[in-house]
């Protein structure tokens, strides 16, 4: 029986690209309401982790579940998880809301008119609702890209580098955000550089190094600094 406290279970994950191996053979558990950083030098393999646990990328070898439920062989299970990559990935032709609309509707949630302005409100572009992507800079691109991976209330959330092209004060509405989902108990695993952000956010950090992931308690690593 999987353990229902344990939100992602990860065994002998493995991943190559022609004769590179980006992931070796990775076993690692997140359970369920840990804030887990993620870090490592770039082209250490975060994105392609990150990817695997969100079932984006197809592993080489091995296995994800969320919740103990297979990631790859359910496609009912990926409303438990929400996925922020690093470009934004807005649609060009719609507008801000309509991208929103449209996520909410892939999701079956419901009302997604009122989900999508909901949305838009808590990120203060209720505004900006009818531009396009191109039409808003890229810090607001990134605040759009954020709540959509939040669309459907998800229990698991994965974002790649979630901090990059943001200004003082959007990395600040976004850790306040990622507080927040801390503070709820939702799970959370961020890709990120900077060691004050992990700090204050994170409880473990999993480091890639070599395609082998090193895990550490912030609070040890505090003790020891």
């Amino acid at each position: 029986m999987p353990e229902p406290n344990i939100a992602v279970e990860v065994r002998g994950l493995s991943k190559r690209f022609g004769r590179q191996e980006a992931l070796k053979s990775v076993d690692l558990e997140i359970p369920a309401g840990a804030s887990v950083a993620l870090i490592g030098a770039n082209g250490a393999g975060k994105t392609t982790l990150l990817r695997c646990m969100a079932s984006v990328l197809r592993p080489t070898a091995g296995e994800v579940r969320w919740f103990g439920r297979p990631a790859f062989r359910n496609p009912d299970a990926r409303r438990l998880i929400g996925m922020v990559a690093h470009q934004s990935g807005l649609y060009p032709h719609l507008t801000i809301r309509e991208n929103l609309v449209f996520a909410a509707r892939m999701c079956d949630v419901p009302k997604p008119l009122e989900r999508a302005d909901e949305l838009l409100s808590s990120v203060g572009l209720q505004t900006y609702a009818q531009r396009t992507p191109a039409e808003v800079s890229q810090g607001m691109r990134q605040r759009v890209a954020l709540v959509r991976g939040l669309v459907h209330d998800p229990a698991i959330l994965f974002l790649d580098e979630p901090f990059a092209g943001l200004d003082a004060a959007a990395a600040e509405w976004l850790c306040g955000l990622l507080g927040e989902l801390r503070a709820q108990q939702r799970t959370a695993c961020f890709a990120v550089h900077d060691a004050d952000i992990v700090r204050r956010l994170a409880d473990t950090v999993l480091e890639l190094r070599t395609g082998r992931v090193h895990q550490y308690d912030v609070a040890a690593l505090a003790r020891a600094a």
